[in-house]
């Protein structure tokens, strides 16, 4: 018997999408979008700070807000520059350390460095500790400014450039 059986075949049915899985991943979804373009316009460290190409780096960061008392102040500038530091209106006077270390100090012998700015000419880098010595011996709760003066070693003062930066001591 050659019988034929004819079979109806039925269209595979749509799942119902469920509505509150549709919100949920449509919410995680824009969190996603969200997050990734924070990440991507963030300016954060260097690219923060607005530092001219002939500062490298400055302590405390620009705009800190937690900085302690006796934090230093620290420039570094870029090779063959020098300067000196203003802080809250007051120049600290800057010395050499070169010029220190070469006053008559044999090798491995401590040196006593006196309490103002210091520029160290293999790092060009300023640095500034308060100390009960030194024009500030620490400093207070509040916003503290200071300005860094800078010019090429083989220009001099008169050529000389400026960056301020303040910061908040807690």
């Amino acid at each position: 018997m050659n019988s034929e059986t004819t079979a109806t075949v039925e269209p595979p049915s749509r799942r119902r999408l469920d509505r509150q899985l549709v919100i949920v991943s449509a919410c995680v979804a824009i969190g996603l979008v969200l997050v990734g373009r924070g990440v991507l316009v963030s300016v954060t460290g260097d690219a923060r700070t607005n530092l001219p190409a002939t500062i490298e780096s400055v302590l405390p960061v620009p705009e800190a807000e937690q900085a302690l008392a006796q934090t230093d102040i620290t420039v570094d500038l870029i090779e063959g520059f020098t300067g000196v530091l203003v802080v809250d209106g007051i120049e600290i006077e800057t010395v050499n350390l070169a010029e220190v270390q070469d006053g008559g100090a044999e090798p491995g012998e401590q040196v006593s460095v006196p309490r103002v700015t210091v520029f160290e000419p293999g790092n060009f880098t300023l640095t500034y500790s308060p100390s009960p010595q030194g024009p500030i011996d620490r400093f207070d709760s509040g916003i503290h400014t200071v300005e860094v003066i800078y010019w090429p070693l083989d220009e001099g003062r008169a050529r000389a450039r400026t960056f301020s930066w303040y910061f908040n001591v807690v």
